[in-house]
């Protein structure tokens, strides 16, 4: 896929427990494009989040490439690595790791600091990001002073701040009610089409993951259908 922000191609991981070698990921291929949206659907124990921990680089695959934004990735030292991430990929979680002590302006402007950027720029950046996801008005509160869907509003500003090609979003409702996962899904959505930034969102809920551009099914670690 030519246009490809991000793909994989024959991913294998293998995890040893003692003389037994368990096989998470079976030789999986993908790629998103530019602006689009994916889901990944599988039961729990199906590879889903090892897969996304092998396309972020936080985990080396046993076997198989990974490009971002036309970059083998695996091939880089970490530090290269690492700037090339922090750059191109932004990260959502189930749990919105913010950092307790901080508020919710100065954790979505770390990566921005990470990057290189003045911390009066970065708080810039940050301050407008968590407008455009509704926090415009919750800039000083720390993450114990906001809602859960507050929290994974800001983890989510963070994730995009830095304006990187796809985010990778790990059952990023799980903690949530349905009211609110929606609420999220839609703001989700609504930033790939005005932002232009590329989703992979891991889920086991096939209602939210029908309003994904694309769906694929984790068994076992293959692609099913």
């Amino acid at each position: 896929m030519s246009d490809a922000v991000l793909s994989c191609e024959n991913l294998h991981m293998t995890f040893s427990e003692g003389p037994l070698n368990v096989d998470v990921l079976s030789g999986i291929t993908l790629s998103i494009g530019s602006h689009e949206t994916l889901a990944v659907l599988g039961a729990s124990g199906s590879g889903k989040s090892t897969l996304l921990h092998c396309l972020g680089g936080l985990d080396r695959p046993t076997k198989g490439q990974v490009w971002l934004d036309g970059v083998d990735i695996y091939s880089m030292n970490e530090t290269a690595m690492g700037r090339h991430r922090n750059k191109n990929l932004g990260f959502v979680y189930q749990f919105h790791h913010l950092l307790p002590e901080f508020t919710a302006l100065e954790n979505v402007a770390i990566p921005l600091v990470i990057g290189g950027s003045e911390v009066d720029e970065a708080q810039e950046k940050a301050g407008l990001m968590l407008t455009r996801v509704g926090l415009g008005k919750r800039v000083e509160h720390k993450p114990g002073e906001l809602s859960g869907g507050e929290r994974q509003r800001a983890a989510i500003a963070r994730a995009l701040v830095t304006h990187p090609k796809c985010v990778l979003a790990d059952e990023p409702t799980g903690n949530l009610d349905r009211k609110t996962a929606d609420s999220i899904y839609h703001l989700m959505l609504e930033l790939n089409q005005s932002l232009g930034t590329s989703f992979i969102i891991v889920t086991h809920d096939t209602d939210l993951a029908s309003h994904m551009d694309r769906m694929l099914h984790l068994v076992d670690g293959v692609f099913e259908g």
